[in-house]
């Protein structure tokens, strides 16, 4: 469990492919991380791997590789990244589970003296999630969903939000990691449900 608050940008050091896996390594100084913990890589759920001398390395699958923008990466690329909750830990943005429900394409950035807002458009089938003033985490940064229009929506970014992920960077056409609220998930699906 994750709540969407980016600790740190992390910059991918290489991939290599293995049987049924590609091995992502991701340079990081961070000394009280263990083998097998979970960190959020771009909102995803990873497991670490392996830890050698400034660098932790994870292996991802093929059904994350397909679901995820993790499958584009490339080395000197910089990714979101975020350890998982212990308890007792302040929950600063929402409840994130690091289980990317898909890709959502970035479509316009309207950048003036008065603030920052990404334009996304989500897949057909995960839209009826989105609910104007709800929560949404895309590539694992918790937001606030401040205008939705069909499959399309906006967030709205802080500069303290610009300042520590990659969401500033990210060209017109990249494909964030979306993960939809689980409350609207879990409503939509029981509603979903009953109704049949």
């Amino acid at each position: 469990m994750f709540t969407g608050i980016i600790e740190r940008t992390l910059t991918v050091l290489g991939t290599v492919d293995g049987p049924g896996f590609r091995r992502l390594t991701l340079a990081v100084d961070w000394i009280d991380v263990k083998h097998g913990q979970s960190i959020a890589i771009n909102g995803c759920c990873l497991t670490v791997a392996e830890i050698a001398p400034g660098e932790l390395q994870f292996d991802v699958i093929a059904e994350t590789l397909a679901k995820t923008n993790l499958g584009s990466l490339q080395q000197g690329d910089a990714v979101n990244a975020e350890r998982s909750l212990r308890v007792g830990d302040r929950i600063d943005g929402h409840f994130v589970q690091g289980h990317v429900d898909g890709v959502a394409r970035l479509v316009d950035v309207a950048a003036n003296g008065e603030e920052w807002r990404l334009t996304v458009e989500a897949p057909n089938d995960l839209a009826k999630y989105l609910v104007p003033k709800g929560s949404v985490a895309i590539d694992g940064v918790s937001l606030t969903l401040a205008l939705v229009q069909d499959n399309q929506f906006q967030v709205a970014l802080i500069p303290t939000t610009l300042e520590l992920t990659t969401l500033k960077s990210r060209p017109i056409g990249w494909l964030f990691n979306l993960e939809a609220d689980v409350f609207s998930k879990t409503i939509v699906s029981y509603l979903e449900r009953t109704k049949s």
